[in-house]
């Protein structure tokens, strides 16, 4: 009988031997870190992120497509968890850094509010997937370094800032805080222009709960906000029994805009997974035409591009793993999976997955390697369980969500020198255009524009990179698209 390896007897019971492969792999203790606190920053990340289960599927599930066809909720739910999980785990394992993806509120509000006006559901999720092969393919070959340093900063900022600007409209109108008139403004305070019904109440109680909750950087401030919102609103809809904006056999102006909040016959479910492969990927160049189509695909690319770029620099400067060039380490691979997260995301009907610039609330716990990205995702699956409690929630608290993220992009506009009228003109023109035509890509295309004319037109052409003019000629004629197709007798 062989004798007992003492060495090997203390390897595996001691704790910092027996992780030793792992601490090796994410460069834990390197980092200054420890298992513990990987876990603990990777808890309090998914926390401050897990509202993205209870919104995503508010903001998609409200919008009907081209044909009517809206996603159901408890579905949505069930992706939303999924894709965000999967590729969480994906991003720890791969790229190794301390951050989480979810579906993006920019690339969500944009889906729904602009995309399916024109095209159906599964030909929008097929356009996000052809958008995030594009992001795989610039990762993968370092061009889209090479194109972030072409576009001006001050534009790369008032495309974050007109983001903004647009959640929180969506956030209004969607609260009935923000309504339409049938004459006069565009747009009016409430009803008649007063708060008038309880659900705006609520949205406001929310508003004020949340952005609290935020400013005191409470860990999960807005899903505390939204989960006190949902109790407070099933406690009115118990008492003043409240029917729906949007009911096509009763509609009630002063009710809730989506669904009325009410306790679920059950908290825990199966997940449906029925939107997994529900995609069109070329539908919608055949609804709407190659232009069109190509114009909707650059817009999610340069959405998506620029929105992950900004936040996993933030995120790994306050992680403290930027380097002195603004790069970070395994950048390559981040870039990478980040455009998977999209393909993911559109395969699944769970819209574009993209880096959470709420996975600071983590890194500020003291997450600094992947294995953090690892818990968060760990948990983002097992979300997927609770749908029918999560479908308890109302618009009007997420709402109050998205008006406080839209707050939160609007501070980027600190990052703007505007003593130039040549750059505070296009970025103005850019923040403001989006939520006034309620559409992104208007906005993207006015700055561009905006900056390229007024720059050659001041003596100051060279210093428009070749880029932005291709991309300027881009919009003129999509802005035009109807015109020319008249008079091609398209």
């Amino acid at each position: 009988m062989n004798a007992i390896n003492t060495d090997q007897l203390q390897d595996t019971r001691n704790p910092k031997r027996r992780f030793s492969g792992l601490d090796k792999f994410f460069e834990i203790t390197a980092r200054g870190s420890s298992i513990k606190q990987e876990i603990r920053g990777g808890i309090v990340a998914f926390v401050a992120m897990a509202y993205i289960v209870v919104l995503n599927p508010l903001i998609l599930g409200g919008s009907a497509d081209v044909t009517g066809t809206s996603l159901d909720s408890a579905q949505l739910t069930a992706v939303t968890g999924l894709v965000a999980g999967v590729t969480t785990i994906l991003f720890g394992a791969v790229a190794r850094l301390p951050f989480a993806l979810a579906a993006g509120l920019g690339m969500n509000s944009f889906l729904a509010v602009s995309v399916v006006q024109d095209v159906t559901w599964p030909e929008a999720m097929g356009l996000t997937m052809i958008n995030g092969v594009i992001i795989v393919v610039l990762g993968a070959t370092g061009i889209r370094t090479a194109i972030f340093h072409a576009v001006p900063h001050a534009l790369k900022v008032a495309i974050t800032v007109g983001i903004g600007l647009f959640i929180a409209f969506i956030g209004f109108v969607n609260s009935g805080f923000v309504t339409a008139t049938e004459a006069g403004p565009p747009v009016q305070l409430g009803q008649n222009g007063s708060i008038s019904s309880l659900p705006t109440l609520v949205f406001i109680l929310a508003l004020v709960l949340i952005g609290t909750l935020v400013a005191r950087g409470v860990p999960g401030g807005i899903l505390i906000g939204i989960v006190v919102a949902t109790v407070i609103a099933i406690i009115v809809q118990a008492f003043a029994n409240l029917g729906t904006v949007g009911d096509p056999q009763n509609p009630d102006p002063a009710g809730w805009n989506l669904a009325q909040p009410q306790l679920p016959d059950q908290i825990v479910a199966l997940p449906d997974f029925a939107l997994v492969g529900a995609f069109d990927l070329f539908g919608a160049f055949e609804r709407i035409g190659l232009l069109a189509a190509t114009m909707l695909v650059f817009t999610l690319v340069f959405t998506n591009f620029f929105d992950a770029m900004g936040t996993m620099t933030g995120l790994a400067r306050n992680a403290g793993l930027q380097n002195a060039d603004g790069t970070f380490p395994r950048i390559r691979q981040a870039f990478v999976v980040e455009g998977v997260g999209a393909i993911a995301g559109g395969g699944a009907s769970a819209s574009s997955n993209t880096v959470f610039v709420d996975a600071a609330a983590g890194i500020a716990e003291g997450a600094r390697t992947g294995l953090a990205a690892i818990v968060t995702g760990v948990l983002f699956l097992a979300s997927m369980f609770f749908s029918p409690l999560i479908g308890v929630i109302p618009m009007e608290a997420g709402a109050a969500a998205l008006v406080v993220v839209g707050a939160m992009m609007v501070t980027s506009i600190r990052d703007i020198d505007m003593s130039d009228f040549r750059v505070s003109l296009p970025v103005f023109l850019t923040m403001v255009t989006m939520p006034l035509t309620y559409s992104i890509a208007n906005g993207i295309g006015v700055g561009f524009i905006s900056w390229a004319v007024i720059h050659v037109l001041s003596k100051r052409g060279r210093d428009v990179h070749w880029l932005l003019w291709v991309v300027s000629l881009g919009f003129v004629l999509y802005f035009v698209r109807e015109p020319i197709s008249t008079m091609l007798g398209a």
